[in-house]
């Protein structure tokens, strides 16, 4: 009852944010461009039309054509969708075991503490980049799903800390000493007590994680460490185009200016979210318009 209620009041909250509205129309047009788009197109990503070399955008080939007379469209569509899934599948890893990794060592304290968060600050001072850079060419053979991983295993650290933190001061909250001397267990306590009070933390890190992760497997494909031909992403597509971005532009402006309004969406939603979900942020209502608060 009352997790409805509060469900209901967010809605509310994000129906009536501009920020929230804007960055969930964005989004979603980009969700259906990813999804749709390749269906919707006559060409797929790697057709070649070899009368259209270089084509600007027309009739036919609507955001123009490559170097190589492959359609833009399709392939932005397809690289598009590529980098979302990689975006949602290394948010989703790297914010769960950061929730699991930060309530455990805070909630559980001692050997189990220091163990946890000496993973952590040992990851912390690897050098992310170049770990990446390493290990991408010699996991190439399993594709992008590595690049997701090692984004994953590498970008959960800093918010497991900051997890460890709040949980070590919500186990000395009332409710929670109250459970555990009612003799409920561990991890019941830190799955139905703790990580609800961190959930606004969580989702608002996750959306952040999204656009970073994005931007991280763009760069890494950039420079040819990331999705590998004849798979495409946003990221290698920038990078095909990035040498002839004022020659032709269609072939650079596109990718990138997708990769622009998906980072600025997930950055609305996420500060939407964010007031949303946490209370401290809502204004007391004041006296309905026209009422007299006091007497003369």
């Amino acid at each position: 009852m009352r997790a409805g209620r509060r469900g209901r009041a967010v809605l509310g909250r994000l129906a009536r944010h501009p920020g929230a509205l804007c960055g969930f129309a964005l989004l979603l047009a980009l969700v259906v461009l990813a999804v749709a788009g390749p269906y919707v197109c006559r060409w797929s990503y790697p057709d070649v039309d070899y009368t259209a070399l270089r084509q600007p955008p027309d009739a036919r080939h609507w955001m123009g054509t490559n170097r190589i007379g492959q359609d833009v469209f399709a392939q932005v569509a397809h690289g598009l969708r590529k980098s979302l899934l990689i975006g949602v599948l290394v948010a989703a890893v790297a914010t769960g075991l950061a929730a699991a990794v930060g309530a455990c060592a805070g909630y559980f304290g001692g050997w189990t503490d220091r163990s946890l968060m000496f993973v952590a600050d040992l990851l912390l001072v690897l050098p992310g980049f170049l770990v990446l850079v390493v290990l991408a060419p010699r996991l190439r053979r399993w594709g992008w799903l590595v690049v997701a991983a090692l984004l994953a295993l590498l970008g959960w650290m800093v918010t497991a800390r900051a997890v460890r933190g709040m949980t070590r001061s919500l186990k000395e909250q009332q409710f929670v000493v109250v459970a555990r001397l009612m003799g409920v267990g561990p991890v019941r306590i830190i799955w139905r007590h703790v990580l609800p009070h961190l959930a606004s933390f969580l989702i608002t890190d996750a959306t952040v994680t999204v656009a970073g992760a994005v931007v991280s497997e763009a760069g890494l494909s950039y420079f040819g460490f990331g999705v590998q031909p004849p798979d495409v992403s946003l990221g290698t597509l920038i990078a095909d185009a990035s040498d002839v971005a004022l020659v032709y532009p269609w072939m650079f402006f596109f990718p990138a200016g997708l990769l622009t309004a998906f980072v600025l969406a997930v950055s609305l939603l996420g500060n939407a979210l964010r007031d949303a979900l946490d209370p401290t942020t809502v204004r007391p209502a004041g006296p309905p318009r026209g009422v007299v608060s006091g007497l003369a």
